[in-house]
Order: structure tokens, then C-alpha cells, then sequence
């Protein structure tokens, strides 16, 4: 996909948040907005997936160890075709398969998630599986960077650099907010990017809403031997509503009905400027 085809994809992508999210009138949009582009970069241009194979063993594995964003996860695979995309508004209710944090049994989804800190865990432990028998598929697993206070998350880190496992790459959401407030006055992470250094990573810094700097910082990781990559990606929660962005209050609330239709016409805004783009 160009940058145009993925950012309207993207666009998509945050249509089905807020929908799942008013639907189900809970849930978490402000990180998953946050992470839509990432999501999109992912499923769309980066990983080796098969939406009418989902359990293909030749696949790249993903795993949401920031489990409560997975309003933003489901969308991407909806979008993708691991499901129907109108099951979005089933999110959170009785009976269906989209509850509030990945399960297994979703198609696409490769690892239960949710409890903070263990997500990471688990992709480092199938990164070593596929290294120990030589495997080639690569392994993606995206953290919140409020969730890299748990110490879990370092002992895995630790462990994938000691096993050099060049073919994990990490990804941290840095949209500065966590639930409580910023994350420099919860418990501040920073510097994040040495943290991950000391920790035997090879480490990138990006725009989480630039394409071309997503593809250049994943080919890297692609390319880099001998060590496991983080990528740092810098984000906006709230990321193309313009009342959540930047915005703590929407890191854990459904919007109402009026809520609902302004985010909407927000996001109805970006789409209709990314047509005239395309016009162009």
C-alpha cells in the first residue's frame, strides 16, 4: 500500500474504535487511537499474515501486551478480514467473541492479554521457540509505556537480549498518558530508549503517525542481526478525535451518543481530506 491507501486505511481503523467503543459504552479509546497506525502499518504492509488461514504456522506473530487497547487490535483485524466488521459493535457484550481484552480464540489473535506487563512474555517466548527450531516467522508485540513500569516487562527484556533474539521487535506506545495522569508524573519510564539499550536492544525513535518513517524504523529492525529491536513510537492518544487528543479523561471512557457523532464527523473530515488527496 502507498501512504495515502494506508492512511485511509488507518481512518478506518479509527471509525471502528469509536464504534465498537460507543457500542459496547466502555472500553479504551484513547490508546487505541494512539496505536491505529501502528496497527495499520502492521496488518496492511508488515507482517506475514493469511485472514483465511489464521493458524498458518508460517505466520508472523503479534501479541497486545497492552491488552486493554484491543478496541484498536479487533478493528485492525476486521478491517483485515479475520472477521466481519460489523461484529465491532458486538465489543464487551454478552455472548460475543469481543470481549474487553484479546482472547485466543479470536481469530488473529495470537496470545490471551491484559494483564499488564506479561504480554511481552509470552512474544519472547515464541520468538525463542521459532529461533530454537529455526524458524523464520518474526515476532510483534506492542506495550504501552505506562505498562513498562511493571518489572515483568524488564525481565523479559532482559532475557530477549541476553538470547540475542533478532527476530522479536518491541514496540512502545509513547503517548505520555496513562490512566492516573502523564507518565513522567506517575512514575516516569524516561528515558525509555536507553532503558531498552541497556537491555542488549537495538533501538529506533519515530513518529507513530508517519509512514515512511514506521516503514524505514521496521525494515531496520527487519535488518538488524545479533539483537532484539524496540521501536519508540511517538504518539498522540486520542490520535484524529479532536476532543480526545492529548486528552487523559478518554484513556478509559465510552463517548455518548452526542460524543459519538462529533468524533465521527471528525474522522468523516479525514476522510473526505484524504479523497481530495487522492484527487490530486
Amino acid at each position: 500500500m502507498n501512504n495515502l491507501e494506508l492512511q485511509r486505511k488507518a481512518n478506518d481503523i479509527r471509525k471502528g474504535i469509536v464504534t465498537a467503543v460507543h457500542s459496547a459504552k466502555a472500553g479504551h479509546p484513547g490508546g487505541s487511537l494512539s496505536a491505529a497506525d501502528v496497527f495499520t502499518y502492521l496488518y496492511f504492509e508488515e507482517m506475514k499474515v493469511d485472514p483465511k488461514n489464521p493458524d498458518w504456522e508460517e505466520r508472523d506473530r503479534f501479541v497486545l501486551s497492552k491488552g486493554h487497547t484491543a478496541p484498536g487490535l479487533y478493528a485492525a483485524l476486521a478491517h483485515k478480514g479475520f472477521f466481519p466488521v460489523e461484529d465491532l459493535k458486538t465489543l464487551r457484550k454478552l455472548g460475543s467473541y469481543l470481549q474487553g481484552h484479546p482472547c485466543i480464540n479470536i481469530p488473529g489473535v495470537d496470545m490471551s492479554s491484559g494483564s499488564l506487563g506479561q504480554g511481552i512474555s509470552a512474544a519472547v517466548g515464541m520468538a525463542l521457540g521459532a529461533q530454537l527450531d529455526g524458524r523464520d516467522f518474526r515476532v510483534y508485540t506492542l506495550l504501552g509505556d505506562g505498562e513498562i513500569q511493571e518489572g515483568q516487562v524488564w525481565e523479559a527484556a532482559m532475557f530477549a537480549g541476553f538470547k540475542k533474539l533478532d527476530n522479536l521487535c518491541v514496540i512502545v506506545d509513547n503517548n505520555n498518558l496513562q490512566i492516573d495522569g502523564p507518565i513522567d508524573k506517575v512514575c516516569s519510564p524516561y528515558p525509555i530508549d536507553k532503558k531498552f539499550e541497556a537491555f542488549n536492544f537495538h533501538v529506533l525513535n519515530v513518529d507513530a503517525h508517519d509512514f515512511d518513517a514506521l516503514r524505514a524504523a521496521f525494515k531496520e529492525a527487519r535488518e538488524t542481526k545479533g539483537c532484539p529491536t524496540c521501536i519508540v513510537v511517538h504518539s498522540i492518544k486520542g490520535k484524529g478525535v479532536s476532543f480526545m487528543e492529548n486528552n487523559v479523561g478518554w484513556h478509559g471512557k465510552a463517548p455518548n451518543d452526542e460524543e459519538f457523532e462529533v468524533a465521527m464527523k471528525d474522522l468523516d473530515a479525514i476522510e473526505e481530506n484524504l479523497k481530495k488527496a487522492g484527487e490530486v
